[in-house]
C-alpha cells in the first residue's frame, strides 16, 4: 500500500499535494483498494466554493457510492475531465492520473492540519 511522503492526508482517505499557492486533490489507494473497482466519479465544477470536511462531489464503485470530502476550503480552479470518460485511473493510479481537482485554498495553513503520511498509515492499520 502506496502512501506518498510528499502529500497530507484527511481522515477521509483524501489526499493533498502542495503546488505553490494551490493544491491537489484525490483519494488514497487504501481508499480505492476498499472500494473497489470505480466506475463514476462525479466532481464539481471549476468556480465552486468548498468547504473543509464538506462533501464537494463522490466516487461510485461496484460496491457502493462514497461522498468525497474537501481537505481544505476555498475555490476549485480545476477539474480532472480525464475521469469522465476513464473513472478506472483511481484504481490504475490514484496518486498521478486519478487527481480531481485543484483547490485555491482560502488558508493554506489548514493543510498543517491535516495527517501526515506517518500518522496516516498508523490510521489505516488500526481499520
Amino acid at each position: 500500500m502506496s502512501t506518498p511522503k510528499d502529500l497530507r492526508y484527511s481522515e477521509e482517505h483524501e489526499w493533498v499535494k502542495v503546488e505553490g499557492e494551490k493544491v491537489r486533490v484525490g483519494i488514497t489507494e487504501f481508499a480505492q483498494s476498499e472500494l473497489g473497482d470505480i466506475v463514476f466519479v462525479e466532481l464539481p465544477e471549476v468556480g465552486t466554493e468548498v468547504t473543509a470536511d464538506a462533501p464537494f462531489g463522490s466516487v461510485e464503485s461496484v460496491k457502493t457510492v462514497s461522498e468525497l470530502y474537501a481537505p481544505v476550503s476555498g475555490k476549485i480552479i480545476e477539474v480532472n475531465e480525464d475521469l469522465n470518460d476513464s473513472p478506472e485511473f483511481v484504481n490504475e493510479s490514484p496518486y498521478e492520473k486519478a487527481w480531481m481537482i485543484v483547490i485555491e485554498p482560502t488558508d493554506l495553513s489548514e493543510v498543517d492540519k491535516l495527517l501526515t503520511p506517518e500518522q496516516y498509515e498508523e490510521m489505516i492499520k488500526e481499520d
